[in-house]
This record gives structure tokens, C-alpha cells and sequence, in this order.
């Protein structure tokens, strides 16, 4: 469709799809079905190879022209015109990867794509008008805009506003749901730049960065804590203060508790919406004054139970 080789650059396919997205695009063939027809097989096409994921992908036949993944991977090159192109085995007849009833109409794959913007800012001199979606015969889509935020641990554990401030100028209000993960992306329709001749807006998407805690690990909505413990705690039991996303709450350590046992504080853990609320499991871990302590060295000299042997499960190994 663009009439380049497997092997073309990135800036030669580029230059191709420039070259026939302004021969063909429907604002300067008022009324031609067939040019409208032709614009968006090349714009499907540029979809799949104007990504480098994309079409890395397409080139080892995981996914079709318009950018499904295949069923199988039984895929050869077939040499088209010029050679080009990847398709099914069985070559180039009706309904394979060239054909006009390979397409479905529109974009393929209405994937994020940065660089259709500014081709069509190029060519048609609209600012950084989007090329994203193609409904309407001339209408296109703004583009998406993206951005990255970083939110504090807790605020993505439990929930919180966060204010971007857009390229434009304008501030957006973001609602961070509670229990988000690291990573996820949030998508604001309709927020990113207008469209063209009477398209939709592109939408903005938030990229979510969790920062680290220097007390919480989260494992899926359970949160894990370090607990510090004194050896009169630990052989006695009390009652200590441990910190949890809500808030500090008293628990009680059973006496004679080992170095790494776990205490669970049922519904203490993340809480989204519609969801069971997790867990937050405290692990204990015994302390000894620091600097040492005579009194406490002396005792442990003459103490019967220091020839305990907590080792005996090694045996044998």
C-alpha cells in the first residue's frame, strides 16, 4: 500500500505515507469515494509500519494488516509488488494482505501515534492536528496527548486528586482511584488536542509512577510491614503501635514470639471499589539494645535455656 520495500528506514516510510496521505486526503478530493477509500488504506497501513512495535510484530506475522493478532504463526514473506509486505501463506489472492477487501475501513489499529500528528500539521497546516481516527470522510481525531505523574505511595493505595498542567496551558484535575497500580495508564476522553474538520478530540493519557515507601511493600492489595521488637516484648508479649495506610492501630504480640512471625490485620490492606478489601501482614523482628547490655549478657550466661537448640531442623540436610 505504501510501496516500500520490507527493509525501507523508518524516514522512508514516513516519506511515503506523506507523499499519498496528500495525494489522497479526502479535504482535497471533495466527494471521490475512491480517494476517501484509498486514505484509509494507506493510513491503516502506516498504523501497522509507522510503529516500530507494530511492525516488528507484523514482520514475524504475529499479528494481520489490520493489526489482530494471528491465530498461528505460519506466515512467509510474500513478495507483492516491489517485494514488499508480510502475508498469510497461500500469497496474494482475494481477501490477503493487499487486497481492497482486506481492510476494514478507517485506522485498523487506533493505536497511540505521535508522529501522524505532525505529518498532517505538515501537510495541511492545522498546528498538530491528531490522524488517530478517521470518522467521517475529512474528520479526524485529535491526537492523544501523554504524560507521566508520579503519586506518593499512599496516595495511590488510597485515592487522591492530582493537578497536570497541559502544554496549553490548561489544568486538568486527575481522580487517582484507590488501589491504582504502578504503571497503569489513566485515559481522559476528549482531553487532548481538538480534532480536524469535525472530528473528535483526542483523549490524555496519564501514565501512573508509584513512588516507593519506606515502610509498605504492597503485594497486590495485601500491604507487608517491618516490625521492630524488644526481646522483653517478644518473651513477655504487650501491645505495640503499628503504622497501616489508615492510620496507626494497636496490636498485640503473643508471647514468646519468634524473629519473623507474621501478624495479619484482616481488611487493613488496599481497598478498592467493588473490591474485597486486602489484608496488611506485620512481620515481627527482634531487636537487641543497641550497644549491647551487661545485665541482659549476664543473665543469658546462666540461663538453662540457652542450650535449647533451635537449629535441630537442620539436621540431616
Amino acid at each position: 500500500m505504501l510501496g516500500v520495500v520490507p527493509s525501507a528506514s523508518d524516514a522512508d516510510i514516513r516519506a511515503a505515507f506523506r507523499k499519498l496521505a496528500k495525494q489522497y486526503h479526502p479535504d482535497r478530493n471533495r466527494d471521490d469515494k475512491k480517494a476517501e477509500e484509498k486514505f484509509k488504506e494507506i493510513s491503516a497501513a502506516f498504523d501497522i509500519i509507522g510503529d516500530a512495535d507494530r511492525r516488528r510484530k507484523y514482520d514475524r506475522g504475529e499479528i494481520d494488516e489490520n493489526g489482530r493478532e494471528r491465530a498461528h504463526a505460519g506466515y512467509r514473506q510474500w513478495a507483492g509488488p516491489g517485494g514488499q509486505g508480510y502475508g498469510a501463506q497461500g500469497g496474494s489472492g482475494a481477501g490477503g494482505p493487499y487486497s481492497a477487501s482486506g481492510y476494514s475501513g478507517g485506522f485498523a489499529n487506533k493505536g497511540d501515534f505521535d508522529d501522524l500528528g505532525d505529518i498532517f500539521a505538515d501537510l495541511f497546516g492545522r498546528g498538530r492536528a491528531g490522524a488517530q481516527g478517521f470518522e467521517q470522510a475529512g474528520a479526524l481525531r485529535g491526537r492523544d496527548l501523554k504524560y507521566r505523574i508520579e503519586v506518593d505511595f499512599l496516595d495511590a493505595a488510597r485515592g487522591a486528586k492530582k493537578r497536570v498542567t497541559m502544554a496549553d496551558g490548561r489544568a486538568l484535575d486527575i481522580a487517582i482511584p484507590a488501589g491504582v497500580d504502578n504503571g497503569r495508564t489513566l485515559r481522559l476522553k476528549g482531553q487532548g488536542e481538538p480534532g480536524v474538520s469535525g472530528g473528535p478530540s483526542g483523549d490524555v493519557l496519564v501514565e501512573i509512577s508509584v513512588k516507593a515507601h519506606p515502610l509498605f511493600e504492597r503485594d497486590g492489595d495485601d500491604i507487608h510491614i517491618e516490625a521492630p521488637i524488644s526481646l522483653k516484648e517478644a518473651v513477655l508479649g504487650g501491645k505495640i503501635t503499628a503504622p497501616t495506610i489508615d492510620g496507626d492501630v494497636a496490636i498485640t504480640v503473643p508471647k514468646n514470639s519468634s524473629s519473623g512471625a507474621v501478624l495479619r490485620l484482616k481488611g487493613r490492606g488496599v481497598k478498592r471499589d467493588g473490591a474485597k478489601a486486602g489484608d496488611q501482614y506485620v512481620k515481627l523482628k527482634i531487636v537487641l539494645p543497641e550497644g549491647g547490655d551487661r545485665e541482659l549478657e549476664e543473665f543469658v550466661k546462666g540461663w538453662s535455656g540457652g542450650e535449647a537448640k533451635p537449629r535441630r531442623h537442620f539436621a540431616g540436610v
